[in-house]
């Protein structure tokens, strides 16, 4: 019967090369982990308690003109002050703010919130916005060496991507297109130990978030956003993969007065005002029929359209066609809820 003999296999073992600095680093590049080393953390999992990871993949997706960004914005600037955020704790920490729709309303809504909150306009805040557009897939090593010389050795507890759409060259429908922006997104989140947030829009039926089922697939926790009959701006956590689901927020827009330009016209800008949720039980129905909603995104996402082009690309997804409306009286209706509006170079959508 042969027998394992270790003195004899010695002879015939391959010599393996001496330990260099070189190799040694090259094992470790993919340190392994003890199972008794696999202990629980004492440090917070959370970003926002119930609501945003410490690390990860955040998707807060809805309609356009839901608040979805002004709700992303009121949350990322109650981590940068520390301050609770609806009664749940919050790891405060420098927060990174990409705004590559709509940059500008961002000095409008800063100076609103700083005036809610009568807070000294001189105060330094640990909050700060990206106002240029990019291609994350081959600008995200950029943007993080940006982000590491500006801010030096701090790391930012989170970087919000708003929105998705603004920031990817290719197609959201793509799975090879998404799979490169998410794995631009997750090369954020790794190099800073953040969360990602991304602000993203809903598909044409509005069920869910636009575009290749990837970005669910892979987001740690996905928010809702919508507004009922009354207005209000209800956030739910759809999916979570770390924690509870079907928790809701609820919020209303206010209008803010902000002083006025050279010209004499009006500044106003919107801040998020926390809202009972008993208060929503009334709002029921939804603020634009199936049909609106899908009128609506097309223009919203193509900014201004003649009537001819709404037309098509509306006959493209189906209304007037598979799926019965006649799409003037969903043209009325939009102009009616003063939704949108008619200039000499077509229709496009009311800015809040």
């Amino acid at each position: 019967m042969n027998t394992y003999n270790p003195d004899l296999a010695i002879g015939k073992l391959r010599v393996l090369p001496a330990r260099t600095k070189t190799n040694v680093a090259a094992e470790r590049r993919f340190p392994l982990v003890p199972f008794n080393q696999l202990v629980v953390g004492r440090s917070s999992a959370y970003l926002v308690k119930g609501l945003i990871p410490r690390v990860g993949i955040a998707v807060v997706w809805g309609p356009p003109k839901c608040g979805k960004s002004f709700w992303t914005f009121d949350l990322a600037i109650h981590s940068a002050l520390g301050w609770d955020y609806r009664g749940r704790r919050v790891v405060s920490g420098t927060v990174v703010y990409c705004a590559f729709e709509g940059a500008e309303g961002f000095k409008a809504r800063a100076t609103a919130f700083r005036q809610q909150h009568n807070i000294n306009p001189h105060a330094p805040v640990p909050f700060y916005l990206v106002r240029l557009r990019l291609d994350l897939v081959k600008d995200h090593r950029g943007l993080i060496a940006s982000i590491q010389e500006q801010i030096g050795d701090t790391k930012p507890v989170s970087v919000t991507l708003d929105t998705l759409n603004r920031s990817l060259a290719g197609s959201e429908s793509s799975d090879e297109d998404m799979t490169a922006y998410l794995n631009a997104a997750d090369a954020i989140r790794e190099a800073f130990g953040c969360v990602v947030i991304i602000v993203h829009h809903c598909g044409v039926d509005g069920t869910r978030p636009r575009g290749h089922t990837s970005v669910t697939g892979t987001a740690d926790v996905q928010l809702a956003v919508k507004r009922d009959a009354a207005d209000n701006v209800l956030v739910t956590v759809e999916h979570m993969k770390d924690g509870p689901e079907g928790d809701m927020i609820a919020s209303r827009l206010e209008r803010v007065d902000l002083g006025s330009d050279e010209d004499g016209d009006p500044i106003t800008s919107c801040i998020i005002v926390p809202v009972e949720t008993s208060e929503t039980k009334a709002a029921e129905g939804p603020r634009l029929t199936k049909n609106q909603q899908t009128m609506f995104s097309i223009l919203h996402d193509a900014e201004c359209l003649t009537k001819e082009q709404w037309n098509e690309r509306a006959r493209d997804a189906g209304l007037g066609t598979s799926r019965k409306a006649d799409l003037h009286d969903l043209r009325t209706a939009l102009l009616h809820k003063q939704l949108v509006y008619e200039t000499t170079s077509g229709f496009r959508v009311k800015q809040p």
